[in-house]
């Protein structure tokens, strides 16, 4: 999993996607001095606008380049925010520290997710949130993940992270001591400048996931991948001025833990 997520460069695709991530923070009403850890927190894209709340902001990621990347945006902007290489499945902050868990796009990749499930739940306090946002089965991410999978199939009992974005499995996993689950779809937009060719070539270069299947992959297989990918973006571009414009859906996950 860190060798996934250490290969080609996720810092340049977090900063198509940070605009999610500001308006997932913004949507959760972070008062100041909230104790906040953001898992699987890559670059720092919910981590940094969590802190300019007024949060006290920690951030953990199984990738060393990309914390580094996030310690590098944060000291831009003089935030003080805790960042740390960590496994989503084993973190080694205390029980019931924060007041918020969160994790967009992230600890829905932990490959044992009844782990990263209880570590959030124990790190997280008793009247505390957990959030997060997390692709959907059968829509555009999702599709995007069954494309790579038929190319490149995934370890054998590897359970799909795009799980995470159906509502039934999300109540099975954080089963236990809530006062309260909400799940909602959430759409979002994916802009670039650039035409579809080009936007799955930077995904080549720069999405670790992608990256990795790319290698594996023999000249023949990795130009029927290519015509795949370029496929599916093509039948969802909205776009008719050489860029690219795609519509996606994340499940929004809010769960209050419940009272001691």
């Amino acid at each position: 999993m860190r060798k996934t997520w250490m290969a080609g460069d996720f810092g340049e695709v977090a900063k198509f996607i940070q605009h999610h991530a500001d308006d997932f923070i913004s949507s959760l009403h972070i008062t100041p001095e909230k104790r906040l850890l953001d898992v699987a927190c890559g670059t720092g894209n919910l981590a940094i606008p969590a802190a300019r709340a007024g949060a006290s902001v920690t951030g953990i990621d199984i990738a060393d380049n990309l914390i580094e990347q996030a310690r590098t945006r944060a000291r831009a902007e003089s935030l003080d925010i805790h960042f740390e290489v960590g496994d989503a499945e084993s973190l080694a902050q205390p029980d019931a520290a924060f007041d918020f868990v969160v994790s967009m796009y992230g600890a829905m990749f932990a490959p044992r997710p009844e782990r990263a499930a209880a570590e959030m739940v124990r790190v997280c306090r008793p009247g505390g949130t957990i959030a997060m946002a997390n692709w959907m089965p059968d829509t555009f991410i999702g599709d995007m993940f069954k494309i790579v999978g038929r190319h490149v199939p995934p370890p054998a009992g590897l359970p799909s992270p795009a799980l995470w974005g159906d509502p039934d499995t999300v109540r099975q996993r954080l089963n236990e001591g809530f006062s309260d689950l909400s799940t909602s779809p959430v759409t979002v937009i994916f802009e670039y400048p650039f035409a579809v060719p080009e936007v799955v070539e930077f995904h080549r270069m720069f999405f670790g996931p992608i990256e990795r299947a790319w290698a594996k992959l023999e000249e023949d297989g990795r130009q029927a991948l290519r015509r795949d990918l370029e496929t599916h973006w093509d039948r969802h571009n909205e776009a008719t001025d050489g860029s690219t414009r795609v519509k996606a859906q994340y499940l929004k996950v809010v769960a209050i833990r419940a009272a001691a």
